[in-house]
């Protein structure tokens, strides 16, 4: 279920009315744009894992599903969860965006500093254009690249938005350069889960147009309260693939959480039986009339081991 639910998060992600409000509010180029403009700009490239779309939906949101990977020989093989092409014909500019979904940023659980990744993704976005977007020695036919990480587990107070670029300075003597060094460029989107883990509140809606909208996307609440939210707060056309993707995606959240409760529930009655033989071996209840009762040898063993450790 947690994968379905993942799987689905990034065709979400990946409409285009959900991309051209990322753009406008991660990447500089896009920011002075409307909503509109910024769709047409949106390339028909979108790459979505390895899953196809269903067939025959809108125009408007629809995407190509296909594998999304970078395999370098000695490296092995990258697989980004969204990657499009994004156009500005006036200024005859082409950027390579990639996005990806990112439940945890903790370094306990990932082994290693998400900072680091990012930057070896812009590093294949930027190799990987040689032999595509230029030839030989003409470096400055490099087109900019972006990648964009929708991180999802930041507190009630850490709601913002980050970047990661080049800088250019002069350590020693007076030498200018006016060269723009901005090829490169990664964009951290901390969003809030929706809850307050310490109180149980949902948290305030942030300032911020573009996390308010991916926290209402990712919330708990149903689809038709999301649809509702995103119509009417935030001006998308609840179109036949966007609808179904936020319907897809409240059932697949509502089993996530029915399962837990369940299991929840499952493990509690197990503790409970556990603490109850425990009880019967202090008071010298034989392991057969403990058995006879309807426990199980495993359930004695579990419980006569817990009292050995807390002898």
């Amino acid at each position: 279920a947690g994968a379905a639910y993942d799987t689905n998060v990034k065709y979400l992600l990946a409409d285009k009315q959900i991309l051209s409000r990322i753009l406008k509010y991660t990447v500089d180029e896009f920011r002075e744009m409307d909503i509109e403009d910024i769709l047409g700009c949106i390339g028909d490239d979108i790459e979505i894992g390895a899953r196809p779309v269903d067939a025959g939906l809108s125009n408007l949101g629809r995407v190509k599903g296909t594998v999304t990977e970078d395999n370098v020989p000695g490296e092995g093989i990258i697989y980004y969860d969204i990657r499009f092409t994004a156009y500005l014909k006036e200024k005859e500019m082409k950027i390579l965006i990639n996005i990806e979904a990112q439940k945890s940023t903790d370094f306990g659980k990932l082994g290693y500093h998400l900072e680091n990744r990012i930057i070896f993704y812009l590093a294949r976005m930027i190799s990987a254009q040689k032999q595509t977007e230029f030839f030989h020695s003409d470096f400055d036919h490099l087109k900019k690249v972006r990648s964009i990480w929708i991180c999802m587990d930041s507190e009630e107070t850490e709601d913002s938005i980050e970047e990661i670029s080049f800088n250019r300075k002069t350590v020693f003597g007076n030498k200018k350069n006016s060269y723009q060094t901005d090829l490169m460029k990664g964009i951290i989107v901390n969003i809030r889960g929706g809850m307050d883990c310490s109180s149980g509140k949902a948290v305030k809606k942030s300032q911020n147009v573009l996390i308010a909208m991916l926290e209402e996307l990712v919330s708990r609440k149903d689809a038709s309260e999301k649809r509702r939210i995103l119509a009417d707060e935030y001006g998308m056309k609840m179109t036949a693939e966007l609808e179904r993707r936020i319907q897809i995606m409240c059932n697949w959240s509502e089993s996530i959480s029915e399962r837990a409760r369940t299991e929840g529930r499952m493990e509690g009655r197990t503790e409970a039986r556990i603490e109850a033989i425990e009880g019967m071996i202090r008071v010298h209840i034989t392991r057969e009339q403990i058995l006879s009762m309807g426990y199980t040898e495993a359930e004695y063993e579990k419980a006569e081991s817990a009292l050995y450790v807390h002898a």
